[in-house]
């Protein structure tokens, strides 16, 4: 099994390498060099990458690959389902990723982002065999598949596929009984399918580590010098079966903060559980922008904004007081629409809008928040 491989001195901390540091338009290699030390020299060996984080690899390659010894670390890749068209180029999907990363083997090999309908597709290609083929050769050592869909699509993936030998689920404190991810449920289908987890997005995209927000003031006043972030990666890698907590650290400070929380790591108290379910309560109390995405708004935008996904976006900033992790889903937002500095204040929106939100007031608060020079 992959926690058998791994062994017992990796620990739960798993080095993500998606939100990297940046020193302007380039990765801040010199600083990712420091990051990369410092997770080693205190015993962790788990990093994670994917064909689809631009340039993720390559930095992997220049950062660890060249600079250490195979045999102290391991990587976890993936292939990118959401680009596969034919069978025939999932053996270049993995040639180039072996290529960018100098190595001629992966440790941990996964099907990316498979859901209900992924899978289908990954099934009618024949992935699932290629891994197989993979592991067969060498080329991989273990395979596995990253999830995001409901439940009940995951139960029927693990049950046609028995074989996989990990599966990498969302998991965090406030999506752990949410209606959308439903991360406990999920938690408790791996479980019952007895396979190990790597936990994604246990900080929820930096947004649980909000220094800003109201988790700030309720943890704080328990312990003032434990940092917000420590007590999603607490929650997160101390629940039972699971290999690794990925943590997409983007500064050397932020690695730091890790280490400290993970050298040791210390289970939750029961009294910790319910301070981190107020926590969570009081996130939820918050007050969003009352959008429920009937989008008559947009049928009538001269500018053709996508207002449902902005004021969505907006509403995460209400709610934690921060534009962590807002890049992609604001791109998303406006790759073929209008930004909010389009708004002309026309408001022909707002006289279309059943909830009656001032609309061109909140996109005006947005532009300083996500259009920044």
């Amino acid at each position: 099994m992959a926690d058998k491989y791994l062994g017992e001195s990796t620990g739960k901390l798993g080095f993500g390498f998606m939100r990297l540091p940046r020193a302007g338009l380039d990765f801040d290699l010199e600083q990712i060099k420091k990051m990369v030390d410092a997770y080693l020299d205190a015993g962790f060996n788990y990093f994670d990458t994917a064909y689809v984080y631009m340039g993720s690899e390559e930095a992997m390659n220049k950062t660890l690959v060249t600079r250490h010894p195979r045999d102290k670390y391991t990587i976890a890749d993936k292939l990118p389902m959401m680009m596969l068209q034919r069978a025939e180029e999932m053996p270049t999907f993995l040639e180039t990723s072996l290529k960018r990363l100098g190595t001629d083997y992966l440790d941990f090999y996964m099907l990316h982002g498979i859901g209900a309908a992924a899978n289908e597709r990954a099934e009618q290609m024949g992935a699932w065999d290629y891994l197989k083929k993979l592991k067969q050769e060498g080329k991989i050592r273990h395979y596995g598949f990253s999830f995001h869909d409901t439940p009940e699509a995951l139960e029927t993936i693990l049950t046609r596929h028995p074989d996989a030998e990990f599966v990498q689920l969302q998991i965090n404190y406030l999506d752990w009984d949410s209606e959308d991810v439903q991360s406990r449920r999920l938690y408790e289908i791996a479980r019952k399918h007895n396979k190990p987890i790597i936990i994604m997005e246990p900080l929820k995209g930096g947004l649980l580590a909000s220094e800003t927000s109201v988790l700030k003031d309720i943890f704080k006043s328990v312990y003032p010098d434990v940092s917000v972030a420590s007590w999603a990666a607490r929650f997160a890698a101390t629940l039972d079966g699971v290999l690794t907590m990925l943590s997409g650290m983007s500064s050397l400070e932020q690695m730091q903060d890790n280490l400290k929380t993970f050298s040791p790591l210390k289970p939750l108290a029961p009294e910790e559980q319910d301070l981190i379910k107020r926590a969570a309560e009081a996130l939820r109390s918050i007050p969003r922008v009352p959008c429920t995405g009937c989008k008559y708004c947009v049928e009538n935008c001269p500018q053709k904004i996508n207002i449902p996904a902005l004021m969505d976006l907006y509403s995460t900033y209400l709610v934690y007081n921060s534009t962590a992790n807002s890049e992609m889903p604001f791109m998303f937002a406006t790759a073929n629409a209008g930004k909010p500095s389009d708004c002309i204040s026309c408001k022909v929106c707002e006289g279309h809008c059943p909830q009656k939100i001032e609309i061109s007031d909140i996109l005006a608060k947005m532009v300083p928040l996500y259009e920044k020079k």
